[in-house]
């Protein structure tokens, strides 16, 4: 991040309203990227989602032999677990939120795509462990790597993969099975970027299923 601001003030004189600015700039972009996670929310969504799930569905099936692995892959030191999932309805978030919070891995940040949606839902998910590609390099693909916004999400990701919260990354949307997204290369070769720059040794890939009998 500092070094894209360095670029963008070079022949213009550095002083305190200039520093506000960037700060302000980078402050913004954030909000966009994260919210504050809610834990009465994340408790409140818990008791709700089992209500939901129970109305939905006659069972849920988990498989305790491969859940017993993740949970001793989580306890190797400093290494990060990120999941790998496709995408087949929007309740899989939820889901995939659901058991790795209740099975005591933490909060997963899991990742938005491309959609549409307005600020107040915005700001629900992103209590709930959403986080968002920035507006701007949606627009802007050929750009993400280069202005502030990629840098502010490239430095985001590092910090998460740092402090070993799970990452839910979906690797294609509802509408377009079985071919990975832009959204998912995105966040893919941010985890491969943070790697690469050694911000983190290494990395657990962790492939997740999801089947439905009735997609709801």
């Amino acid at each position: 991040v500092q070094d894209v601001i360095t670029v963008r003030s070079s022949g213009s004189r550095e002083d305190n309203e200039s520093q506000r600015r960037w700060k302000e700039k980078i402050v913004e972009i954030l909000a966009e990227i994260q919210a504050p996670l809610f834990l009465f929310l994340l408790r409140l969504c818990n008791w709700v989602l089992l209500k939901l799930l129970n109305c939905l569905f006659l069972g849920v099936q988990l498989h305790r032999g491969q859940l017993k692995m993740v949970l001793r892959a989580a306890r190797t030191p400093d290494v990060p677990l990120v999941f790998l999932s496709p995408h087949k309805s929007q309740l899989d978030g939820l889901l995939l939120s659901f058991l790795l919070f209740s099975q005591g891995l933490g909060v997963p940040r899991v990742t938005v795509g491309g959609h549409v949606c307005s600020p107040r839902l915005r700001a629900l998910v992103g209590r709930l462990g959403g986080i968002f590609l920035p507006s701007r390099t949606e627009q802007t693909p050929s750009d993400r790597d280069k202005g502030l916004p990629g840098a502010v999400l490239a430095a985001y990701v590092e910090e998460v993969l740092k402090s070993r919260q799970p990452l839910v990354i979906f690797l294609d949307e509802p509408s377009v099975p079985l071919r990975l997204s832009a959204a998912a290369r995105e966040w893919l070769s941010l985890v491969y970027r943070a790697l690469r720059n050694g911000t983190v040794p290494d990395v657990l890939l962790v492939p997740v299923g999801i089947a439905y009998d009735v997609i709801p």
